[in-house]
């Protein structure tokens, strides 16, 4: 693992619509200096508001994870953040003229390839890591969630999930590696839904900017003529 703190060389930008709203959005990635995290501006409002990449920020997970301070928000953050921090940056500022990142294929890839076009730079502050020194379970029955940190001289992520729908069934993966492994195995990993669901999230508003090139649909169900 890198000891010191990270952050790009070179201001990177990439365009397009959003997974759930639907809108336009330019994001452009900078460098920040030491200490200063990852921070999201909406560079659209008033005051161009900066929102930290912190859980306390975090104002919805319906379908994604929505960040947000007052009326500033940032939608479906989740798959940028993955890459920054399968990258091991500390610090960077995310401007955005909208309200959610662009999809592009419906994965973190598109983001670790523009943040690898702009380089790195090693800063002299030393990383903060959390250190596990005990066992940390969560558990959430309406969700069926269970999550378990152990204690670990090291950076290892296992995860199982079910759905119960066999169209699917169990997925199980394991990283053990970040630095040799996020870019290849993890960050192609593209959003998915099942064939059942498209109708129901479309209702609530969201997926307005999905489509074929931006996500994995899995057909559990028979078809018919009429949605073929």
């Amino acid at each position: 693992m890198i000891q010191t703190q990270r952050t790009i060389a070179n201001p990177v930008s990439m365009s397009g619509i959003g997974l759930h709203t639907g809108t336009e959005c330019t994001m452009t990635f900078k460098p920040a200096a030491e200490n200063t995290g990852i921070r999201f501006v909406r560079v659209d409002l008033g005051g161009n508001p900066e929102i930290p990449a912190v859980a306390e920020h975090v104002v919805d997970v319906s379908r994604g994870t929505t960040i947000g301070i007052g009326e500033a928000k940032v939608h479906t953050v989740e798959h940028v953040l993955a890459a920054i921090v399968g990258l091991q940056i500390d610090n960077i500022i995310i401007e955005l003229d909208g309200i959610e990142p662009p999809v592009g294929d419906g994965s973190a890839l598109p983001y670790v390839e523009v943040l690898q076009q702009a380089g790195f730079v090693q800063q002299e502050a030393p990383k903060d890591y959390l250190v596990i020194d005990e066992t940390v379970m969560y558990h959430n029955e309406e969700k069926q969630i269970d999550i378990v940190a152990l204690p670990l001289d090291g950076y290892r992520i296992t995860v199982m999930v079910d759905y119960q729908n066999p169209a699917l069934g169990s997925q199980h993966k394991g990283l053990f590696d970040l630095e040799k492994e996020f870019v290849t195995e993890f960050s192609p990993a593209r959003t998915f839904c099942f064939l059942s669901e498209v109708e129901a999230l479309a209702n609530q508003g969201l997926i307005k900017g999905g489509d074929l090139d931006n996500a994995v649909v899995i057909v559990d169900h028979n078809l018919n003529d009429k949605e073929l």
